[in-house]
């Protein structure tokens, strides 16, 4: 059985209060307290990310909402509805040439742990792992192009879930805007959990009373969902 809600805002409580790593810059990032059969690991937040206190809330984030608009999932409607997660949560920091820096071993296996209790708590079905890093904590990969545009199902500490791996939305890359990445993106997009995903989410956040959906029905976010849902289901 899945965490309450309260369970989790105890977990993000004390995952704001991380310092377990002094090379990384926080607070930690995290998204909202949502009991999500749905969850989405990024690598790590961004300066950006750091002052907002939300994940991919800048440019890489644009793309990002911007695939699973797509799908007919807009982003008010994604953040409400997913447990976005990190491989870490706090900035890296930079490279001594200006890129963001790659954290660390220790850095990965401390914020692991976080990452490990939401697991736990939250049971997931579907987890969509979000650039090589995150890929990586769920399946061994060299190469985007062997994993992306495929489904898994893996066995976690607490039942299976499904995987669908999804490359990473930086502007500094151009892996998902050129070919093979470009169609692999679009072929992990048509993936079935993905499409399922894209049918259920409006009428999950409906049902279990998730809060701002009352907002999102009175802006029209509802709507635009459920009539893109229909139209891609009658495709």
């Amino acid at each position: 059985m899945s965490a309450s809600r309260q369970a989790i805002k105890r977990h993000q409580t004390r995952l704001r209060q991380c310092a377990r790593c002094p090379h990384m810059t926080g607070p930690p990032v995290t998204g909202n307290a949502v009991v999500s059969p749905v969850l989405l690991v990024g690598q790590a937040p961004g300066p950006k990310e750091i002052e907002s206190r939300k994940p991919f809330a800048w440019t890489a984030g644009k793309t990002l909402f911007g695939w699973f608009s797509q799908i007919g999932v807009e982003e008010n409607v994604f953040r409400a509805g997913v447990y976005m997660a990190a491989v870490c949560r706090c900035f890296p920091g930079k490279t001594p040439r200006g890129g963001d820096r790659v954290p660390s071993r220790e850095e990965v296996d401390n914020c692991g742990q976080w990452l490990q209790a939401e697991l736990r708590l939250l049971q997931p079905k579907l987890v969509l792992p979000v650039g090589k890093l995150a890929i990586q904590q769920f399946m061994p990969v060299t190469k985007l192009d062997e994993v992306i545009g495929k489904q898994y199902r893996v066995h976690l500490e607490k039942g299976t879930a499904d995987i669908v791996p999804l490359p990473h939305p930086s502007g500094a890359s151009p892996w998902h805007r050129v070919e093979p990445g470009k169609g692999l993106l679009q072929r992990a997009l048509a993936t079935s959990p993905l499409v399922s995903f894209s049918l259920v989410l409006g009428l999950w956040l409906v049902l279990n009373n998730i809060p701002g959906i009352r907002r999102m029905r009175q802006e029209g976010f509802r709507q635009s969902f459920l009539r893109k849902s229909l139209k891609d289901r009658r495709v």
